[in-house]
């Protein structure tokens, strides 16, 4: 495995162009002063009360309340760079919800041989209740998150590679906005030294975006944010961002259907609800259709939608275009859909339903990383070189037993960021997660959510599995 690509130096002496100013900063400060701000931090997000769910914790118990670490230093992309990934970001997200739409109609990439029948049609997140619904402008996945990673070339250069598509409930904005006031709130003079583009405006973005995919007809749309309630991981997300945009948070309990049309029980009465933003999952959004036992969702909730009647953002059946084994085809969606050549790559990937590709992850177990085809938040992975023989004995007993559940990857060495750690100032890898926002138009705020592996030598950056986050700043010509 190569050595990781630095974002901040680009020797051991020398420190690159767009980090010169921040580095000079960062020589003139005590780490007394950097350890009492970091403290100072993390006292405001527990008073504000910025934690995250992590089930099933063997230490800390189940559903324990843990708050996500804030890292001082920043994560400083150059404009130029940000600009080139601006136009990735719009290319991949159009040609995902085309091939959205394509598969709920005409199936025309299945036609064409390039996505295999099967890999839709015997997939879990393939929602045969959405055939042949047309949702407003074509666009099945209003908010997307992408997950994007840097890679050392062999003459020392960083390349950007797309590890993940999430399109159906992607989570993490609240702390990219939170991030930004922090870092203003502990060190307002580095405002002053750095022309960073604002990200603060993306809750009117949100807002703007959902309320341009409403229901014909509708001139002012009630616009509101389904949470699966209290209890949920990111339930400080959910009423943070209904709060920026200054509308209702709602559960299940709270909304009903009557003729076709979804209504919000209020102190006022009965109101007709146009955009539902949903944290919910497909299979608990409506018990008549989905799980008949769910309680999270509100009965007749599809059909209110398939008469046109509500937009929910994201669409059902998003999660056909974010499963891990339809991520190695989205390069020939860009070209099948767009008739262009893709800006961002993916990283090679190895589909072990496919009889070669699984002998070779076999036989390279302790050199790639496998997972789960649905899985999330760092679970169901294996990453070989970090992993003992038995571990990697055991997984090889999953993998056998069921292939098709499984896709593996090389071992990316993601690029590092000095992060202020207990010892000091030491470089931990990360990965960037932004926000794209198709309505009308396709658009986003510069930058996204730096995610940092905080234990030395780990490339799991999840919050669940003990990863923290960084301010983002994308650095304005």
């Amino acid at each position: 495995m190569r050595p990781s690509f630095d974002e901040m130096h680009a020797t051991s002496t020398t420190v690159r162009d767009h980090y010169r100013t921040y580095d000079r900063w960062l020589g003139r400060q005590e780490r007394d002063v950097m350890r009492a701000r970091r403290e100072e931090a993390e006292l405001i997000f527990r008073r504000v009360g910025i934690t995250f769910a992590v089930y099933g914790d063997k230490d800390a118990g189940e559903g324990t309340e843990r708050l996500i670490p804030f890292d001082l230093i920043p994560r400083i992309i150059p404009a130029h760079e940000w600009r080139e990934m601006e136009k990735g970001l719009r290319q991949r997200v159009t040609a995902l919800n085309r091939f959205i739409h394509d598969i709920y109609h005409g199936q025309e990439i299945l036609k064409a041989g390039i996505v295999p029948e099967e890999q839709i049609t015997r997939n879990a997140q393939f929602r045969p209740q959405m055939m042949g619904v047309d949702v407003p402008g074509g666009v099945y996945s209003q908010i997307a998150g992408i997950d994007i990673v840097r890679a050392a070339n062999p003459d020392g250069s960083g390349s950007y590679y797309v590890l993940e598509d999430n399109l159906r409930v992607p989570s993490g904005v609240s702390y990219m906005l939170e991030n930004r006031k922090m870092t203003m709130r502990l060190f307002p003079d580095l405002f002053s030294e750095h022309r960073i583009a604002p990200v603060a405006h993306y809750p009117d973005l949100l807002l703007d975006t959902l309320r341009s995919v409403s229901p014909g007809g509708v001139n002012e749309p009630t616009v509101v944010v389904l949470t699966p309630g209290m209890y949920n991981s990111a339930y400080f997300e959910h009423a943070f961002l209904a709060q920026q945009m200054g509308v209702e948070l709602v559960e299940g309990q709270d909304l009903f259907v009557k003729d076709d049309f979804v209504f919000m029980r209020t102190t006022r009465g009965p109101r007709r609800v146009d955009v539902i933003y949903r944290r919910v999952d497909d299979d608990f959004l409506d018990p008549e259709v989905f799980r008949p036992d769910s309680r999270l969702g509100c009965a007749g909730l599809l059909r209110a939608y398939k008469a046109g009647n509500v937009t929910l953002a994201n669409a059902v059946g998003t999660g056909i275009a974010d499963d891990k084994s339809i991520y190695p085809y989205v390069p020939k969606m860009v070209e099948f859909y767009l008739g262009e050549k893709p800006i961002l790559n993916n990283v090679p990937t190895y589909l072990c339903r496919d009889s070669k590709d699984l002998q070779y992850v076999l036989d390279h177990l302790g050199e790639l990383v496998v997972k789960e085809v649905h899985g999330a938040g760092g679970y169901g992975m294996l990453v070989g070189p970090a992993a003992t023989k038995a571990e990697i004995a055991e997984f090889r007993t999953q993998l056998l037993a069921n292939p098709s559940n499984y896709i593996a990857q090389p071992t990316l060495s993601l690029s590092t960021c000095p992060t202020f750690v207990e010892a000091g100032i030491a470089p931990r890898h990360i990965d960037l997660r932004p926000f794209v926002l198709s309505g009308k138009t396709v658009q986003m705020v510069p930058g996204g959510l730096t995610r940092v592996a905080l234990k030395e030598g780990s490339l799991v950056v999840n919050s669940s599995q003990g990863g923290g986050t960084k301010d983002t700043w994308v650095l304005e010509d």
